[in-house]
Formats: C-alpha cells, structure tokens, sequence
C-alpha cells in the first residue's frame, strides 16, 4: 500500500487516514487484476470501422490515398468471426475490376481493409491481452493520481526499451524514445491509454531515418469483455529522402 500525502504526518496510526487522506493500493497490481477478470469468454457482437489516411512523398509528387470500410464481428469463448457485409464485398470487387483496366485507380475500401486483420480486431473485443502484452514488454516507471474526462484516475507510466525495434536494426539506432501510459479506475479498471514512440538513426553511413508514432486508445466494458472502443493511430517516417505519413482511426460500437 503507498500512501500518497500532501502533508507530513505525524499522527498515530487510528488517525492516519483522517488527516492525510484515502490509501492507494498498487496500481499495476490492480489493473494486472482487471485484465486478469475482463479476458472477454462471453458473446459479444459489435461493428467495427476503419478509417485511414496515407501520404507519400511532399509537394506536387506527394501521393494520398485514404478509405473507410466496416465490418461486422463476433467474439467469445469459440473466437473470432468476421462477416463481410454484401454491399462491402460489392465495393471491393468493383475497384479491383477497375484497377484491371487501369493500375493507377486508387481502391479506397481495400486500402481500409488491410489495416483490419484479424489480430486487430481481436484486440477492438478483447482488448485485454493486446494491452497486458504491451505492459509486459515495457519497464513500471511512476504512478499518479490525474483524472481522465473530468473524473477521477490513476495514471500509470511504462517506458519502452530498445528491444522493441527488432534484434537486426538495434545498431543502427542512435535515438530511442518510448512509452506508454494508461488511465485506470478505482478498480483498476483501463480507461484509455497512449503509446508514443520516437527513433532515429543512420545505416550505412549515409542513410539516416527517423520514425514517430503516437497512439490513443478508449476501452469501455461489456460483460466480461474489455473494448477497444476508439484507437487513433499517427505515424511519420523519413528514409531515403522518401517522407510518409499516415493516420488510422479505429471505432468500435456495440
């Protein structure tokens, strides 16, 4: 138990309460707790949708493309199941039928789907294992009472270390930043969340490279189930004289 004062107390222990205010209990161990309970066993069938924005390049050869598609899906006990609505299909098969004729003929509802992969909407129902594994691989570093949309809560931070980026590029990398911070109830429940990450490097001498991705995430509960309920995702990245940037919105409704 940490108890968190504003003033030095000196009191005997019947009146420590009284005079410096509420206990708190570990915060790690109760969000490990509210993960722990919410591993989303129960039916549950939501829509999800993808919104997305890619940019390559800068000036007048900069490339866009952005989509939106949506899907239906059901989770539980027996796993996942994505139903790809009839007039989603049409979409689909439409653009690829133009880009046959045409190559260049940009395909906005594929382009939306590929950022929906099954492990992704996994973590939209059941978000509790994507975001155990995260804290998992990151190092405890602070814990705060803050307070997210004007209610109170407990902010927990973690810091990433550099084996994140994988074993291979490690050495080419001369600046690493990263964390994560996630908001939680009284019982320790996941609010939302925010992962940053911030690098850059040079390989071969010559090639330097730089990558930022900022993300936020809204959970709510549903029976047993912890929901992903809104993840944005933003990303910029430099290598090569090529620039690329992108933002992905992810929402999820019951």
């Amino acid at each position: 138990m940490t108890l968190r004062c504003g003033v030095r107390c000196l009191a005997a222990p019947g009146l420590l309460s009284m005079l410096c205010g509420v206990a708190w209990a570990d915060g790690r161990a109760d969000l490990n707790a509210a993960l722990a309970r919410l591993q989303g066993q129960s039916a549950l069938k939501a829509q999800v949708e993808s919104k997305t924005w890619r940019k390559e390049g800068e000036g007048k050869d900069a490339q866009e493309d952005s989509g939106q598609a949506s899907v239906a899906v059901e989770g539980g006990a027996s796993g996942l199941q994505v139903l790809y609505g009839k007039d989603l299909l049409a979409k689909v098969e439409a653009e690829q039928r133009a880009k046959v004729k045409d190559p260049k003929t940009k395909t906005p509802t594929g382009f939306a789907l590929g950022e929906m992969t099954a492990t992704e909407l996994r973590s939209m129902v059941s978000a509790a294992g994507a975001l155990s594994r995260e804290i998992e691989e990151a190092e405890f570093s602070g814990e705060k009472i803050d307070s997210y949309k004007g209610k109170p809560a407990r902010m927990l931070s973690f810091t990433l270390a550099l084996d994140k980026v994988p074993e291979k590029d490690r050495k080419y990398v001369k600046k690493f930043e990263g964390g994560i911070d996630v908001w939680i109830a009284a019982d320790g429940t996941p609010l939302a969340s925010a992962f940053r990450l911030d690098l850059s490097g040079r390989a071969f001498v010559v090639v330097s490279f730089t990558q930022k991705i900022d993300e936020t995430r809204q959970y709510g509960v549903s029976g047993d189930h912890l929901l992903l309920l809104r993840k944005e995702s933003k990303s910029t990245s430099s290598g090569m004289g090529e620039r690329v940037e992108s933002r992905i919105v992810k929402t999820l409704q019951l």
